[in-house]
């Protein structure tokens, strides 16, 4: 979740993924069964057609529904609220309001609601208002005419601010990003492998894609990807690439060379996760010390999550402290097979 959910849309989605940052930023109620919860409640998933959303647990005792027993959504506690409306105020402000102000606003002291607004969100107000303005700055840049009426729209004071390497989170030059590949020609093909369907593109300077799934829905999301690149379907200038990736799944390390936009962050976290040795996996907290920043557990599973070259940047190795295998963006099956596979090769 990159900002509190703030549509329907993003309620639902929040619901679906038994999202429990999101508590006290919503409580939604299930006609059906007349219950209400909180979106981390682990029940079952109801249909959408069953669910209405409310901003408070009265609201939704007034529209009929009773609080479910399970998640006990009307003792949501006020740390969880005062984040969500510390979230409220940073995704809605012009101008990102500061620490003190947020913690006049929540009724905590600045200390506390660093402290809480960190644990629960996985970073700090200052690094999650970073977030949002970037969020934003894209928006514009696709928007706007120019750069520089991006950068303003998007709340910066100026262009030193999207430059300097404290406050971007762009990955690359806005002008870059605005253009969206233009001027790039990128070479995809899609092939069998032994996980299904797999997508691999590449520029000239190195693979920016390697995915698993439909074919079609591969394809697509390339494109939007790029909307500007010209993409060219064709395998044979990928054949090194492909019989790269192949290697990787089979349990031999071929040298790769990748081309993927990332903020430094990102890029740390995909560089650590190619050290860990084959056949072997971490958790997110100690990938989190594998770059410096063990606070940075909840970062850290996003920039995994956002990993556009599968297998290549192996996060696949990465699985929850609690035990299991964990989620996977091409699927927990993909998951499972690939370190049986890994497991197999050592």
């Amino acid at each position: 979740m990159t900002h509190a959910p703030t549509t329907d849309d993003e309620r639902w989605h929040a619901v679906l993924a038994h999202d429990a940052r999101a508590d006290g930023a919503f409580w939604y109620g299930v006609t059906s069964t007349g219950i209400y919860c909180r979106p981390g409640c682990p029940s079952r998933r109801p249909r959408r057609e069953h669910v209405s959303f409310h901003g408070s647990p009265d609201a939704a005792q007034a529209a009929g529904f009773r609080a479910c027993k399970r998640c006990t959504p009307e003792r949501v506690d006020a740390a969880a609220r005062a984040v969500a409306q510390a979230q409220h105020l940073l995704d809605t402000a012009e101008t990102a309001p500061t620490l003190a102000d947020l913690a006049a606003a929540t009724g905590l002291s600045p200390f506390h609601l660093q402290r809480v607004f960190t644990a629960r969100v996985g970073v700090s107000p200052k690094q999650y208002a970073l977030r949002r303005r970037t969020e934003r700055l894209k928006e514009a840049l696709t928007m706007t005419p120019t750069v520089t009426t991006a950068l303003y729209a998007a709340g910066h004071d100026s262009p030193a601010t999207v430059y300097a390497p404290a406050t971007d989170q762009l990955g690359m030059t806005p002008g870059a990003y605005r253009r969206g590949g233009r001027g790039q020609t990128i070479h995809y093909a899609v092939t069998d492998s032994v996980l299904g369907p797999m997508l691999v593109a590449a520029t000239p300077r190195g693979l920016c894609a390697v995915r698993f799934g439909e074919p079609g829905a591969l394809v697509m999301e390339l494109r939007a990807e790029y909307p500007r690149a010209e993409l060219v379907e064709d395998a044979a200038p990928l054949a090194p690439s492909i019989a790269g990736v192949h290697a990787h799944l089979e349990g031999r390390a071929l040298p790769l060379t990748t081309d993927v936009p990332g903020t430094d962050f990102q890029r740390r976290v995909w560089a650590a996760l190619q050290t860990i040795p084959r056949g072997e996996t971490r958790t997110y907290a100690e990938l989190a010390e594998m770059i410096g920043q063990p606070s940075a557990v909840r970062a850290v599973a996003r920039a995994c999550a956002t990993n556009p070259v599968g297998v290549v940047v192996p996060c696949h190795r990465i699985v929850p402290k609690g035990g299991g295998q964990g989620g996977y963006r091409w699927g927990p099956e993909r998951k499972a097979q690939l370190l049986a596979l890994e497991a197999e090769a050592r």
